[in-house]
């Protein structure tokens, strides 16, 4: 499944080189055009069956969150910045691969025995942590991982039954997802699947991509929050896992197209395909940028919820990521001009 190969793929924001090259190897036979831009946005054309040479932008991002080396100290510790948003409270212990050579590395935190009372209750900011590569000194973790040299989380993706766990599910999810669209047949328009780059630290990809595109409409794919586990007040949780494909009216980014949502939601009812909605307000997507583009572009965003995002340990539920492939395309095989009207 391509979506193993893509989690444990490496590709922190403005690093996304290995994953762009499984998705151009994944879906080069099965489109039309492949072409790589200046940002390192990998846009797509499977060109449509029909007279109507409407543009239908699908995308998903390719980065994911990590670390990049700033600093060396004198014992051979890695001073690290963080890309993209890290809670730094899941630092601590974390093991991580670093640079090209995906030298094994763990942030190290002090032993319990040695902690002081009220010290456990204190979180270290991301800045005042490091990483420990086992270098014998300055030199030898400066030749090892220059500055510049990006980290991130060592993790293997494993099966847990009907559900699965790995990295980057935000949003190699999504990614997986618009791969199988790219690989089933082609539509009634031109498809314009694009996985863009440097979602995590500002949606820059996809805005360079929607420019360029100039599409009529356009969705993005993302793995989104799943907080169906116990808290400590009563509260809708954001997606459950389970529930299907989530479908978001309202994030920080955008509002979603009233249109494309009715779209989404009819088809999922006519052929019994489970979804939810998004908790409102919460998060934001390349749909942020895109729906934004020269004189504007009609946008919804479909999700797979997944568990745990911008940890080291994500987990998503198979069902929903095949619903969600599944509510996608059968929604574009319904999408004509008169849906935007």
């Amino acid at each position: 499944m391509i979506l193993r190969e893509l989690s444990e793929a490496y590709g922190v924001s403005g690093n996304e080189d290995d994953v762009r090259s499984i998705v151009r190897d994944a879906v080069r036979d099965h489109v039309d055009t492949v072409e790589i831009d200046a940002l390192g946005n990998l846009l797509t054309v499977k060109r449509g069956t029909g007279d109507d040479p409407m543009r239908v932008m699908v995308s998903a991002h390719m980065d994911e969150i990590g670390l990049m080396v700033v600093d060396h100290d004198d014992k051979g510790m890695l001073k690290v910045q963080a890309v993209g948003g890290i809670d730094a409270r899941l630092l601590p212990g974390a093991l991580l691969a670093v640079g090209p050579e995906r030298i094994p590395g763990v942030i190290g935190i002090k032993p319990i025995h040695l902690t002081e009372s009220g010290e456990m209750e204190k979180v270290s900011k991301v800045e005042d942590l490091v990483i420990d590569i086992g270098a014998k000194g300055k030199s030898e973790a400066e030749e090892a991982a220059p500055l510049g040299t990006y980290a991130t989380f060592a993790t293997r993706y494993r099966e847990l039954g009907p559900t699965v766990t790995g990295k980057a599910f935000d949003d190699r999810a999504g990614c997986a997802v618009l791969v199988e669209l790219l690989r089933g047949e082609p539509f009634e328009f031109d498809l314009h699947g694009v996985f863009t780059v440097q979602e995590e630290v500002g949606l820059r990809g996809a805005r360079v991509a929607a420019y360029a595109v100039d599409p009529e409409c356009a969705f993005a794919l993302e793995g989104t929050i799943s907080d169906d586990i116990p808290k400590e007040k009563d509260g809708s949780p954001t997606t459950e896992l389970g529930k299907g494909p989530a479908i978001t009216l309202m994030d920080r980014s955008f509002i979603a197209d009233r249109r494309l949502v009715r779209l989404l939601t009819d088809t999922a009812d006519e052929l019994g395909i489970p979804h939810q909605f998004k908790q409102p307000g919460v998060g934001g997507t390349d749909a942020g940028v895109i729906h934004l583009a020269r004189d504007g572009v009609p946008c919804a965003t479909v999700s797979v919820p997944s568990r745990y995002i911008h940890s080291p340990v994500a987990m998503l539920n198979l069902e929903d990521f095949e619903n969600t492939v599944r509510l996608v395309r059968e929604s574009l095989r319904r999408l004509t001009r008169e849906t935007l009207e």
